[in-house]
């Protein structure tokens, strides 16, 4: 069964002691304002773009370290999660405000919600530029690729196509959401599956100086994209493509 989201938001998820640090670089890296906590321990907040839907969300974690995982808006949390089951996922968490964690056969831990958004917001504009959160990368181990690709396309229903790059394939959303999906072969089975952001961007030289300007640290830089850490050691990029 093919469930396709209508909207897809990315939670950055920060360790314990993290959360302020992590939240406050983000905000200002985005320009987006932060909502009031919301959850049973205030764990939750949202970034909060000038127009537009939200599609950035912040969390802070008990235990373990940071990570990136993703909320899938559909009509009926409860049926997708049985179609999730049915593709190889695995149901962690349905909670009783009606969303469903989970993770995908290769680990990757997501949630089915429902909360309403249709409007992509617009990039923001800085001296050096317009930028943009605009894409999420599935970071993906050699011996989970095959099966992780197939689950993520079955369940969106989503065509998939070739990236100039070898070791890239892209899962093609609908223009009208928030989020471009790529998926990266990893060179080696050391991790379960994860995700990153990636920052579209007119001069990626300038936004990457605005980003270690403001606490990131660059890790690599390659033709089309530069690796960073945030100040907690949550890694992106910052790309060569101009945002939408």
């Amino acid at each position: 069964m093919t469930i396709t989201p209508y909207w897809v938001s990315a939670f950055l998820d920060f360790g314990s002691g993290d959360f302020e640090r992590g939240v406050a670089f983000w905000r200002d890296v985005t320009g987006y304002a932060v909502s009031d906590p919301r959850g049973e321990t205030g764990q939750f907040a949202t970034l909060v773009p000038p127009d537009g839907d939200d599609y950035l969300r912040v969390q802070h974690l008990d235990d373990g370290p940071g990570r990136v995982h993703l909320d899938l808006h559909v009509a009926d949390p409860t049926i997708a999660a049985e179609a999730a089951v049915e593709l190889g996922g695995h149901v962690l968490v349905r909670h009783e405000q009606g969303y469903v964690v989970l993770r995908s056969p290769g680990g990757l831990v997501f949630c089915f919600v429902s909360h309403p958004a249709a409007r992509r917001p617009a990039a923001q504009t800085w001296p050096g530029g317009r930028s943009q959160v605009d894409q999420v990368c599935l970071d993906v181990p050699p011996s989970a690729y095959d099966v992780e690709v197939a689950f993520w396309q079955g369940l969106t229903g989503w065509d998939l196509t070739a990236v100039n790059e070898q070791e890239f394939e892209r899962l093609q959303p609908p223009d009208d959401q928030p989020l471009r999906w790529l998926v990266q072969r990893l060179d080696d089975d050391g991790s379960e599956v994860g995700a990153h952001l990636d920052l579209s961007a007119d001069d990626r030289d300038a936004e990457v100086a605005r980003h270690v300007a403001l606490g990131a640290t660059e890790v690599a830089r390659h033709e089309w994209w530069t690796v960073l850490t945030d100040p907690v050691g949550i890694t992106y990029c910052v790309t060569r493509r101009a945002p939408r």
